[in-house]
């Protein structure tokens, strides 16, 4: 007979941050060990509950004792097991004691290899698990593997023994339906009561029914919404009416959203106001300092600005909230003040005058400090923005990245890193400094995640592709390269970063030169003299490396299959396009589209294996092949026809491809399936005659050339 269980840990108030992870893993573990126990089926249901203070798990279906199982064990060699006569040995009978069997077991032992030795086995009945074993050792087993961030050691009430969790517990629950499990865990033996809210529950302690009460119980006798997902959803119901009762828009924030719902368990939205004169902060500064400080939701008007108001969510309801909402107003009334303050002082002075103070900051023990870092930048922008713009955007470059790295030293970005680049467009701004170099101060952190948007003007392309390839040579030179799920320095984010800049925004620059190039500016600057660097003696000796740049331009294009094989592209077609390793980036979409134009075509499969055949012909070949065709040498009609088909095509081809036509210029392949099919019926290619033998290769290296300019078919060969 199966009941419901109910799981319940009352601790102390959890990590907010991990809540959500640590109820569903609780709920996920102790499910899925009482599954290999037998305990309940695989699709029982499971729902999991997680507030502040409890981690608990309701799950339907589970049984009091698991079923017997047939076992066939394994018991030991037949010539270790029985004599000459047939009859048992002593360590087979001591076996079998094991087991609770005896000699009159022996006749029905069955013979078996294992191996290659024949081995006897045991038909046996093991009894099914009973809950209460079961669900003493998934508990162990789910509080063992639970994610926990940090573990705390506390003593237990004795004084004597001591336990790891990731806070106290208090109590532990455990109903079968409504019977008590007699389990214990973390010094705790397991009951029906629990508490509820600390301030407004109307009962405590709160005695469960049954296993199918608790979450009613909670809501109705503990004034608790023990379901995350269920109080998440009323939050974000309440901050959505609230918002829309004052006219104004909620700015979204799933992660601000979660880690609200983990700190309280009776939601109450309020609307608060601060002072206006506020709002002549830069308003992703206030947007910040209400999020990470006191986790308010802030509120845009009609045209996207920041309004005066803002959402805190309660954990309480009082009948008269003004004392509630009066206290946080004066709580955000500081910490604005702060900022403004921080805003103030900042603007007093220039960024250029804070140059100085970069040669005091170290970026890399083993790379110097950010001020060799922004002459790194700044030389490798030059040379982006002179290949893409000419003098005028390489002397806008050249100025953005003088200044890029220095609002790090302002007190806004102290207090708050994440705005660094926003708060340097602040300050050019307010500097008198034109919008093209205050954005690409911004935005030459772009992207900074995965989605996020790119750098809006040729000042911001140059800057960021700099700050990237900076990064990614440097760290490659000295070694720091991406391992397993480690990767301190964001190298893939940026790698990423490079891509999407080169594609998106459509520049026709060379990889291996971008690469190569970053690393002479770099060895370049390392060399040079820096006046006024109060760290040169002790940084000068890094050069980059030109080995490294191998490793690195790899480590690109792995990233970069992986973010097309994202985008639905097939291996296949990415490989086909990548193996020829084109320096073009901007250019791979239109031959991915090529390509997959192409494999939809019914004579792709021959032509592809065709590809595929001809390359391994070429590459088993010795010696050098002709670039071209002796066409005196072509006797056989099949080879003239293929000759004469390529001549047809070729010029074709070659004018799609030079209009970056890549669709047209594979699908005209089509026409060579029939010359090749006939080619390869009846023309032998390593004939004895060598001159006859090295023309037809160099027919097929032309037929190479021409199938494989825009990707490698053969790559599309089943």
């Amino acid at each position: 007979m199966t009941k419901n269980l109910l799981v319940e840990l009352l601790v102390e108030e959890l990590p907010p941050k991990s809540l959500k992870q640590l109820g569903n893993s609780f709920a996920g573990l102790l499910a899925d060990s009482l599954k290999a126990q037998g305990l309940i089926t695989n699709d029982a249901a499971i729902t999991p509950y997680a507030t502040p203070r409890r981690l608990a798990v309701h799950i339907a279906n589970v049984a009091a004792q698991a079923a017997d199982q047939a076992v066939t064990q394994k018991l030991m060699p037949v010539k270790v097991g029985l004599d000459a006569a047939g009859q048992a040995t002593p360590p087979l009978l001591k076996k079998l004691a094991s087991f609770g069997a005896d000699a009159s077991a022996v006749p029905q032992l069955k013979r078996a290899l294992d191996g290659k030795t024949e081995t006897l086995f045991l038909d046996i009945v093991v009894q099914g698990t009973l809950l209460t074993d079961g669900l003493q050792k998934a508990l162990q087993d789910a509080i063992s593997q639970l994610p926990i961030p940090k573990v705390m050691t506390y003593q237990l009430a004795d004084g004597w023994q001591s336990v790891h969790f990731v806070r106290p517990a208090h109590s532990l629950v455990a109903l079968h339906g409504a019977n008590v499990v007699p389990v214990s865990v973390l010094g705790l033996q397991a009951g029906r009561e629990t508490q509820g809210h600390r301030f407004e529950a109307k009962v405590n302690p709160i005695v469960l029914h049954n296993a199918d009460s608790y979450a009613q119980q909670l809501q109705t006798e503990g004034a608790v919404l023990a379901g995350f997902v269920e109080r998440r959803t009323e939050i974000a119901r309440q901050l959505a009416a609230a918002a829309a009762k004052e006219h104004l828009t909620l700015i979204d924030d799933e992660a601000l959203l979660d880690e609200v719902t983990a700190l309280v368990e009776h939601p109450n939205v309020l609307v608060g106001q601060f002072d206006a004169e506020f709002l002549q902060v830069p308003q992703e500064c206030l947007i910040l300092t209400m999020k990470a400080n006191q986790k308010y939701f802030p509120l845009l008007d009609a045209n996207g600005k920041l309004a005066n108001k803002f959402l805190l969510v309660s954990n309480i309801r009082p009948a008269d909230p003004a004392q509630v909402i009066a206290g946080n107003e004066r709580v955000v009334r500081s910490r604005l003040a702060d900022a403004k303050f921080f805003f103030d002082q900042d603007r007093k002075k220039s960024l250029a005058s804070r140059l100085p103070e970069l040669d005091k900051v170290v970026y890399h023990n083993k790379l110097g400090t950010q001020g060799k870092r922004m002459h790194y930048v700044r030389a490798i922008a030059k040379n982006i923005a002179n290949r893409l713009g000419g003098v005028e955007l390489t002397n806008q470059a050249n100025e953005a990245a003088t200044l890029a790295k220095t609002d790090l030293l302002t007190d806004m970005v102290g207090e708050f890193p994440e705005l660094q680049g926003i708060m340097g467009r602040y300050y050019a701004q307010h500097e008198g400094l034109s919008d093209d170099i205050a954005l690409a101060i911004e935005d030459h952190y772009k992207p900074r995640f995965a989605g996020d948007e790119l750098p809006r003007n040729p000042v911001g392309v140059c800057l960021a592709l700099a700050d990237k390839l900076e990064t990614l040579v440097n760290m490659f030179s000295i070694g720091e390269i991406p391992t397993g799920d480690k990767d301190p320095f964001a190298l893939r984010r940026h790698a990423l970063g490079v891509i999407r800049i080169l594609i998106e925004k459509d520049l026709k620059l060379n990889l291996n030169d971008l690469i190569y190039n970053a690393i002479l500016q770099i060895n370049d600057v390392s060399l040079s003299v820096t006046p006024g660097s109060n760290s040169k003696p002790k940084y000068d000796n890094h050069a980059a490396s030109t080995e490294s740049g191998l490793d690195l331009i790899t480590f690109i294009y792995e990233r970069l299959a992986g973010n097309l094989r994202e985008q639905g592209y097939t291996a296949q077609e990415v490989d086909a396009v990548l193996s020829l390793n084109p320096q073009l980036l901007n250019d791979i979409p239109k031959r991915l589209a090529a390509v997959r134009a192409f494999a939809a075509l019914p004579e792709a499969v021959s032509l592809a294996a065709a590809n595929k055949r001809v390359g391994n012909i070429l590459k088993k070949s010795e010696g050098a092949i002709s670039d071209t065709v002796d066409t005196g040498l072509l006797q056989e009609a099949d080879e003239q026809a293929l000759y004469q088909a390529l001549q047809a095509i070729q010029p074709q081809t070659e004018q799609a491809f030079a209009a970056g036509d890549y669709t047209a210029s594979l699908q005209m392949l089509a026409t060579l399936k029939t010359p090749v099919d006939t080619f390869f019926d009846h023309v032998m290619v390593n004939v004895g005659d060598e001159k006859l033998r090295n023309n037809r290769l160099a027919l097929l290296a032309q037929l190479h050339r021409i199938m494989n300019r825009i990707a490698d078919l053969s790559k599309l060969a089943a």
